[in-house]
């Protein structure tokens, strides 16, 4: 049988709650379909703070290191927001995905059929439904460029310097080509080219890189406008490559348009086979530990695992279709729930996609 060696970064806040549940949908998803997976904890985020003094200890940087793939909760809480920003717990996020070499992040958002009436757009603009994935660059740009304080002419003032390499943007754009070819072949690369310099580079280097592939069509499409555009006609898109920051921000936005910020999962790629899976959604401190949240983002974090880092499609085929049964037939974590619905635990929601497995 084969064994899987997977890190667990739960983090902070409704952190060990999610992972957890989507550890025991893989537990028993790996069970049916023959094979096995081994997990082990590493701290990262605040907790990581508490017990060690920094975010990211270098024993979690070994263990993700020598596994197969990493599932990852959430980081960060209220009672770290006062810490200077070395050590702050988000720190620990920038730096593992740094680390890993993991500069793309997919964030795939669909409306699934039963969330229909949670979405917030009429229903006449999504009759269709809507299936897109968001492809954000992970390691470049304003959250990794130059950054500072300095006296400026009206006194004290702070900078963060918005930076990208033809190379950082050639590799994000192969991977949304490439993803569009195994989709509907639309690729929209989104920028603010009329202002920034930087974006006047991605977008010369996307469209000659998109010259390499075959079938695929590519649009521009400035930021602002993309963020009316998702709300005007979500199911005019397909696969949008955009920035650290656009992305960060657009993600977030599709969030409201699928019923939940707790339906959306993430998988972050590089080069090799390992990645990191998480929800899109932070740790939620104030509902920790009240059975409150929603597992659906990372359990379909967990599926991504399956599908993109261990070659496991059928089986994260599996989960997907328990998540979209648990679904049709009423299974309601609060925040996807109506006033007619039975309103599921955590624990109860994970239980509910264990036995349509």
């Amino acid at each position: 049988m084969t064994e899987y060696q997977i890190a667990l970064l739960k983090g902070d806040g409704i952190g060990p709650e999610i992972v957890e549940s989507a550890t025991a949908v893989l537990k028993k998803t790996g069970e049916l379909s023959g094979f096995s997976l081994n997990f082990h904890d590493y701290l990262i985020g605040g907790i990581a703070i508490d017990e060690t003094g920094v975010p990211l200890p270098q024993e979690t940087i070994d263990g993700c290191l020598a596994s197969d793939s990493v599932l990852l909760g959430a980081v960060g809480g209220p009672k770290w927001d006062n810490l200077p920003a070395a050590i702050r717990p988000e720190k620990g996020l920038l730096q593992i995905r740094s680390t890993l070499g993991l500069y793309t992040n997919l964030r795939p958002a669909r409306l699934y059929p039963a969330l229909a009436e949670k979405c917030m757009l009429r229903a006449d603009l999504v009759a269709d439904g809507f299936d897109l994935v968001i492809v954000r660059e992970l390691t470049g740009g304003i959250y990794f460029g130059e950054r500072g304080r300095r006296t400026g002419p009206y006194g004290p003032e702070a900078y963060d310097t918005e930076c990208y390499s033809v190379m950082e943007i050639e590799r994000i754009a192969r991977v949304a080509c490439s993803t569009a070819q195994k989709r509907r072949g639309k690729v929209t690369s989104v920028d603010k080219a009329n202002v920034l310099e930087s974006s006047r580079l991605w977008r010369e280097t996307v469209h000659r890189i998109a010259e390499e592939y075959e079938g695929i069509t590519v649009e521009d499409m400035l930021v602002d406008n993309t963020a009316q555009q998702l709300i005007r006609n979500p199911s005019q898109f397909d696969v949008i490559v955009t920035s650290n920051m656009f992305g960060d921000i657009l993600s977030d936005e599709m969030s409201q348009l699928t019923g939940s910020i707790g339906m959306l999962p993430s998988a972050s790629l590089g080069d090799g086979t390992r990645g990191l899976y998480e929800p899109i959604h932070g740790s939620a401190p104030k509902y920790a530990g009240t059975g409150r949240c929603n597992p659906i983002a990372t359990i379909l974090s967990g599926a991504m695992m399956l599908r993109y880092s261990l070659n496991q499609a059928e089986a994260a085929d599996r989960i997907e279709a328990a998540v979209d049964q648990a679904l049709r037939d009423g299974c309601r974590t609060r925040d996807i729930a109506d006033d007619d619905n039975t309103i599921l635990s955590c624990d109860e929601m994970t239980e509910a996609i264990l036995q349509r497995l």
